[in-house]
């Protein structure tokens, strides 16, 4: 299990690895989150390329571009994300990337960048059109409970045309817990159901959906000879 966390952001860069120190099956990633990108500071990039190196550090993460609070200037939430990108590229470690309302740039970006970089789009929400886009550049696309809302057609139809070995499922702990506990603070106990939605739209047991969304979550984030899992 992965944790993505971000914590309050900087200067504390290692909110979700502390939890590793505690509970030896969970991995983390390591991130400035787009809210608090005006946090950032050189100490800020040194340290991450410091922790990207850390065995139980497996992508970088949540990063990106958000466009709906605008908690951090614009400009600076697309310096600090192409930042943390390269980062990623020089470690050889998969971005788990935010985007809300920034589409066009967060793609630009991406694709903009010095070397490829392996993503996964973290509580992907986007439609079908987004969905291919993604794909297209080579994006693994995460569900989280979105996918059991009543109104959230658009997002099952996602889920339901992306190439089986580019799906994953998450919470987004505390937020967004799925149907039946929706208004609930979220947990990871609670993925059963988005692995239970998802196979229903797939039109497969569930169980091989957890098989297929945990094998292809070793497959992005756990590399041959990386010596994790």
């Amino acid at each position: 299990m992965m944790a993505i966390g971000t914590g309050g952001g900087p200067p504390d860069l290692e909110a979700a690895l502390r939890q590793t120190e505690r509970y030896p099956f969970l991995y983390a990633t390591v991130g400035v989150h787009p809210h608090d990108a005006a946090k950032a500071s050189e100490e800020t990039f040194a340290r991450l390329r410091e922790l990207a190196a850390h065995p139980k550090v497996l992508a970088i993460g949540e990063i990106g571009l958000d466009y709906h609070y605008d908690l951090s200037p614009r400009p600076v939430q697309r310096s600090v994300f192409e930042r943390q990108l390269e980062i990623a590229a020089g470690a050889a470690k998969p971005v788990v990337i935010h985007t809300r309302e920034a589409w066009e740039d967060t793609l630009a970006l991406v694709a903009g960048a010095g070397r490829p970089v392996p993503g996964i789009l973290h509580c992907f929400t986007g439609d079908e059109w987004q969905a291919r886009e993604a794909l297209d550049r080579g994006f693994y696309l995460a569900f989280g409970g979105v996918l059991t809302f009543p109104k959230s057609d658009a997002v099952r139809q996602a889920a339901r045309i992306a190439p089986e070995d580019r799906l994953l499922i998450e919470t987004d702990c505390p937020y967004l817990a799925p149907v039946p506990h929706r208004g609930k603070r979220n947990e990871p106990a609670f993925v059963v159901e988005v692995v239970r939605r998802l196979a229903e739209i797939r039109g497969r047991p569930a169980e091989e959906m957890a098989e297929i969304t945990t094998r292809n979550f070793e497959q992005v984030c756990l590399p041959r000879g990386s010596g994790n899992g």
